[in-house]
């Protein structure tokens, strides 16, 4: 089953801890005022990649990976192949989603896809909720959670 990837940033530092391979994939129905990347929301905004072709790109730069976009959930089924291969080569997996975490848990295919993601950035973007002059670290409003799916539990950066 295909993704549908709009971009690919290589050695980014802004996802996640490290330089990381982020992936940005197409869909997004939350359309969050303010939104940094509204080019994202069209589910066919962007081109088919297949597993193989993004792990080429994952094995080139040997980077932890982000998944973002959009909302990498839309695509969680489609997701599962490409989580389970990131992990078995011994990359951690972070995932942003506007969805809470409450929400998704214990739904399929969701929960399958958490199973393979170490830390999970949730909740919209809110504007209100953006610090004025200062950027948050790897978030883009104070509401928005770093969860463990694991564990549940919140973490702080």
């Amino acid at each position: 089953m295909p993704l549908r990837v709009i971009n690919i940033a290589e050695g980014t530092s802004v996802d996640g801890p490290g330089l990381r391979t982020s992936i940005y994939f197409a869909g997004c129905e939350h359309a969050c005022p303010g939104c940094h990347n509204p080019e994202s929301w069209s589910f066919d905004a962007g081109s088919d990649w297949t597993v193989e072709k993004l792990m080429g790109v994952i094995r080139y730069n040997r980077f932890d990976v982000t998944f973002s976009g959009g909302d990498p959930m839309y695509q969680a089924e489609a997701l599962l192949p490409l989580a389970r291969q990131i992990k078995a080569e011994g990359h951690t997996i972070w995932c942003y989603t506007g969805f809470r975490f409450e929400q998704i848990r214990d739904k399929s295919p969701y929960k399958e896809l958490l199973e393979y993601i170490d830390v999970l950035v949730d909740g919209p973007f809110v504007e209100a909720l953006k610090p004025v002059g200062k950027a948050l670290r790897f978030r883009g409003s104070k509401n928005q959670r770093f969860i463990v799916p694991a564990t549940g539990e919140e973490l702080e950066f």
